[in-house]
């Protein structure tokens, strides 16, 4: 087996969203024990929700990493831009600019965006406000030091949570603005089907502000749900990793997974199960 110190200082772990955004980690498990956890256990890194900050709160999340020598790869989520009405995009662009706030605060590079969904089904007039809200907010995170990662979700996902589902109109959003203020988040759950995937890695190229790690797994009962560990699944993992490489992203990697019975796992085995796997097959 791959040694496990040299394999793991580029991932992270994520925790964790509620079951109706999607749950990454372990949900029920708190933030503390999180970062515990990966302190114990030599995971250098974590990606945070912003529910768990707010459950926590902010200012003592970043003690406890600090504490126990963790970093933090990214905060999920801003985003969810389109609504019916201009003062409810104007209170989630207050919204973006708070969650830009607490990824500064925990000295995370990257805020990931779902963009989120069309409230009227009118789904071109959605990605203009999606437009619209990252140019109302780019300028601020630029002065915050906090890089936007807009991460295209699976066509599945196109309904209710971002009309923006693939790499290719995350990255001419992202081309309206430096690299190094808005990128582009591959995560493999979303791109691992797309023909155009290789391809579309290539052109990111420094633009790829994040890389996820999971697998899809067949058959699907719960789209939502339907994340696995790695290597339970179809997705050819090693092969994405090599595009993403070439491109020249040596950036973190994050592991993403939204499955209950995995939740299900007591902590630390889950964590343990985690590094194996990412080393295996990731």
């Amino acid at each position: 087996m791959t040694d496990l110190g040299g394999a793991l200082g580029r991932v992270t772990l994520r925790s964790s969203a509620s079951a109706a955004d999607a749950a990454p980690l372990k949900d029920a498990a708190r933030l503390s024990d999180v970062i515990e956890s990966c302190a114990r256990h030599g995971v250098p890194g974590i990606s945070i929700w912003r529910h768990k900050l707010a459950e926590t709160g902010v200012e003592r999340a970043a003690k406890q990493l600090r504490d126990a020598g963790l970093w933090v790869s990214s905060v999920c989520r801003g985003g969810m831009f389109p609504a019916l009405t201009a003062s409810e995009r104007s209170d989630r662009i207050d919204d973006n600019r708070r969650a830009i706030d607490d990824a500064a605060t925990l000295g995370a590079e990257v805020l990931v965006l779902v963009c989120g969904a069309s409230p009227d089904r009118d789904i071109s007039a959605a990605r203009a406000m999606v437009a619209d809200g990252i140019a109302a907010i780019a300028p601020y995170a630029a002065e915050r030091g906090v890089r936007l990662g807009i991460e295209p979700l699976h066509p599945a996902f196109a309904a209710e949570r971002s009309c923006i589902t693939t790499m290719r109109e995350a990255r001419l959003i992202s081309e309206q603005y430096e690299a190094s203020n808005v990128g582009v988040v591959v995560d493999v759950y979303h791109v691992w089907w797309d023909p155009e995937r290789a391809e579309e890695i290539a052109r990111l190229g420094e633009r790829i502000a994040g890389y996820h790690v999971n697998d899809w797994l067949v058959p699907v009962k719960d789209v939502l749900m339907n994340r696995g560990m790695m290597g339970d699944g179809v997705i050819e993992l090693r092969r994405i990793r090599g595009e993403i490489e070439r491109a020249g992203y040596l950036g973190p990697i994050e592991v993403e997974i939204f499955n209950e019975s995995i939740w299900a796992r007591p902590l630390d085995e889950l964590v343990r199960l985690t590094k194996e796997r990412f080393v295996e097959v990731a």
